[in-house]
């Protein structure tokens, strides 16, 4: 099954100072830092996870909370809550406000630090743990996935296990460094580098021609983005705007919103597993290479989860090493953008109303008369009760000219709608 790719694209890529401070006094305050597995003997952990918009999403407890949707991100270093009413629910504290630079138009945002929680996981906990808790819920995770999202966590569980994402079962699973000891059937084992909390992978080329002249890039694997690829192409930059593209709002950073255009890269190599056709998103200098340009940590771009979820993948941050296995079932599905020309939010107490927020001028949606605002009631025959914003999205990236019927409610009056997907990139 193709997924579309959600306007979200998640760029957590904080400048390292702010968080780095935190880090570094959380070490300092705690003796038992970081993750570790609750049984005494214990040397594995499995945790089911779920995936929505090519992002994984695990259910956390902050002290005695109730369970919680968090994000797994492989290069977030603090436990990050993006939903500000969820400090009153969890009774927080704070000890000081902070600034997060990220991607996206501003220059900053606010968010403020509680100190000494628990975590749990499950199977894993972490104690005396610090909280960033955003003042303003920016990026609207919930509308986006469909379900309540809470925040986004991540490298402190990468740091501390050897970690399998198993994106066929929707599996973790954690081991213990010291016990581990990689199979050649767990795939093929390429370098890779921790800097500044994300890990970047160079077993990567790319070609943008018929020459099949291969350019080396070093990527940052981020679990935390919904694209394929996301490409900086700026002056200094060996990778240029591919000759098809169109313009495209990329989604929302911690900044506000993030704009470019979306293309294909002819060829795509990483390690020995090459892909053709692959959807690229080129972010605009103004919202994107300004603020992290190649000089900052040497980031040409990222592999996001429309890429990632093909393969059972292996971290192992402290011997410096990923594993990729490819999943048969997902390995060859093409890489496909949305069809329609419509973006649905879900919306309501439930999440489980999906509005039309936004219309491209001349597309699909477009000319068979969808407005902005219309409310999906039926989609090619099942009631929105129904669906989520998983099956929405999934339908609207099926094979070109696949029919979509729609009922749609507007000003209290329901309108049916008909067209067929059109591929445009």
């Amino acid at each position: 099954m193709k997924n579309r790719i959600p306007v979200l694209l998640l760029f957590f890529l904080f400048f390292g100072g702010v968080f780095n401070h935190i880090e570094a006094q959380k070490k300092r305050d705690s003796d038992k830092f970081g993750f570790y597995f609750k049984g005494i003997r214990q040397k594995t952990a499995k945790i089911k996870f779920e995936l929505y918009s090519n992002l994984i999403v695990v259910k956390v407890r902050i002290n005695k909370s109730d369970t919680l949707n968090f994000i797994l991100d492989t290069g977030v270093s603090s436990f990050i809550i993006t939903d500000p009413s969820m400090a009153k629910k969890l009774n927080l504290d704070f000890s000081r406000q902070v600034r997060i630079n990220g991607a996206g138009e501003k220059d900053y945002i606010n968010a403020n630090v509680s100190i000494g929680h628990t975590i749990d996981l499950g199977f894993v906990k972490a104690d005396r743990q610090n909280l960033v808790v955003l003042e303003d819920d920016i990026l609207k995770l919930s509308e986006y996935m469909g379900i309540p999202i809470h925040g986004i966590f991540g490298h402190d569980l990468f740091e501390r296990f050897v970690v399998t994402i198993d994106f066929g079962s929707r599996e973790l699973y954690l081991r213990n460094h010291d016990k581990f000891k990689p199979k050649k059937s767990m795939g093929e084992k390429y370098p890779l580098v921790v800097t500044q909390s994300k890990p970047y992978i160079e077993a990567i080329e790319l070609a943008q021609n018929d020459d099949n002249d291969f350019t080396k890039l070093r990527l940052v694997i981020d679990t935390g983005a919904g694209h394929a690829l996301l490409l900086n192409t700026q002056d200094n930059s060996p990778i240029h705007l591919p000759d098809k593209v169109i313009r495209a709002n990329l989604g929302r950073g911690l900044n506000g919103s993030i704009d470019g255009h979306i293309g294909r890269i002819e060829k795509f190599r990483i390690g020995k597993y090459e892909f053709n056709d692959v959807l690229a998103s080129f972010p605009d200098s103004l919202s994107f290479s300004l603020k992290f340009n190649e000089d900052f940590d040497g980031r040409q771009g990222s592999i996001g989860g429309e890429f990632l979820r093909r393969f059972v993948i292996t971290f192992n941050y402290r011997d410096g090493y990923l594993m990729l296995k490819p999943l048969k079932s997902k390995y060859r599905e093409t890489f496909e953008h949305d069809m329609s020309g419509m973006e649905v939010r879900a919306k309501g107490d439930g999440f489980n109303e999906y509005v039309v927020t936004f219309i491209t001028p001349g597309s699909q949606a477009d000319l068979a008369g969808i407005k902005e605002n219309d409310q999906i009631i039926f989609m090619n025959n099942k009631h929105f009760k129904e669906l989520n914003i998983n099956d929405i999205y999934k339908n609207l990236s099926k094979k070109e000219g696949t029919e979509i019927e729609l009922f749609v409610r507007r000003n209290g009056e329901l309108k049916f709608c008909y067209f067929k997907l059109k591929r445009v990139i």
